[in-house]
């Protein structure tokens, strides 16, 4: 096989040009440094005993094996100043990659069911981003996703605690589970979200069928659909995402580490733009999948052959 060696000023290009990073779930940005040192000072017992340890245990088969502990590492964000914390680390790696733009979701519920009031990470949260906006010059929108594996009166609890907080939460999402929890699940619940003036997105098509991508659309109603993948089996959905001009958020390394690719020279981005889909690329969860924005942008630009045309209009 040939050894594909990226141009010196398409590197340069990713590296430096300003970029927006739509699909990022800040609990995913958890390093494993930061998880032990969250646990030393929450006095939270964690399954591992090194750092070494934590990184052999992020190899997942599939989406659920990412899940299981992806849940367990949350356990060691007890105040918000954790919260503040990992928002913050986040927020540098977004200032040495020149990251301009953030919309990153955060799970209430997988916080709420062990104890931590709502308004603890949102506070850490929100006081982060407001932080890295006035030292860093990064803009941002919080988006509260809903778990699909959970039901959906269990999500309207959630939005009656969100109503109060419609200055600090822009939009609303549905994650965790994908296989067995279609969108259709939470229709009532996405309208009443629409009814209170947030915006909608979803996670679709990443292990699920391409009507889950049309569920969205249709029944949720969604404003921009997260991963999509699997909308390119399906010509006529890919028609009418393009028609309504609906941006999709792909996550090339997730995919790859959660093997719904088996190599990225799989990733449909490049599809997905000569199909005149408005593709973008983020990290998801990057701690877990060994990569950031540029690291995926780089991988991605050198799997696919990308050209300077195709990596400005990702970014």
């Amino acid at each position: 096989m040939a050894i594909i060696v990226m141009e010196q000023s398409l590197i340069q290009l990713i590296r430096c040009m300003p970029k927006a990073e739509l699909h990022l779930h800040i609990e995913g940005s958890l390093e494993p440094e930061m998880l032990f040192a969250l646990s030393k000072r929450n006095d939270v017992l964690i399954p591992f005993d090194t750092v070494e340890a934590v990184r052999q245990a992020y190899r997942f088969s599939n989406l659920q094996d990412f899940l299981d502990i992806y849940y367990r590492g949350m356990s060691v964000l007890r105040t918000a100043a954790d919260f503040h914390d990992l928002t913050m680390a986040y927020l540098q790696h977004c200032f040495d990659e020149n990251i301009v733009h953030v919309e990153i979701f955060f799970d209430p519920q997988g916080h709420l069911e062990r104890g931590i009031a709502f308004e603890t990470a949102l506070d850490g949260i929100c006081g982060a981003l407001d932080e890295g906006q006035s030292r860093f010059g990064i803009s941002h929108r919080l988006i509260m996703c809903f778990l699909r594996h959970l039901s959906q009166a269990d999500g309207f609890d959630v939005l009656d605690m969100a109503r109060d907080h419609k200055d600090r939460i822009f939009g609303v999402g549905l994650d965790s589970s994908e296989l067995g929890h279609p969108p259709e699940k939470f229709e009532r619940l996405f309208r009443a979200c629409r009814a209170e003036g947030f915006k909608l997105v979803a996670h679709a098509g990443e292990e699920g069928p391409p009507e889950y991508v049309r569920q969205a659309i249709e029944l949720l109603d969604v404003d921009r659909i997260d991963h999509g993948n699997r909308c390119m089996e399906d010509p006529a959905l890919v028609r009418d995402i393009a028609r309504r001009r609906l941006a999709l958020t792909t996550c090339p390394l997730s995919n790859l580490k959660l093997r719904v690719i088996a190599d990225l020279i799989n990733h449909p981005a490049k599809r997905m733009l000569n199909a005149g889909l408005c593709a973008t690329v983020n990290s998801d969860d990057p701690a877990y999948f060994g990569g950031y924005l540029t690291d995926n942008f780089l991988q991605l630009a050198e799997a696919l052959r990308l050209n300077r045309d195709d990596i400005k209009q990702l970014a």
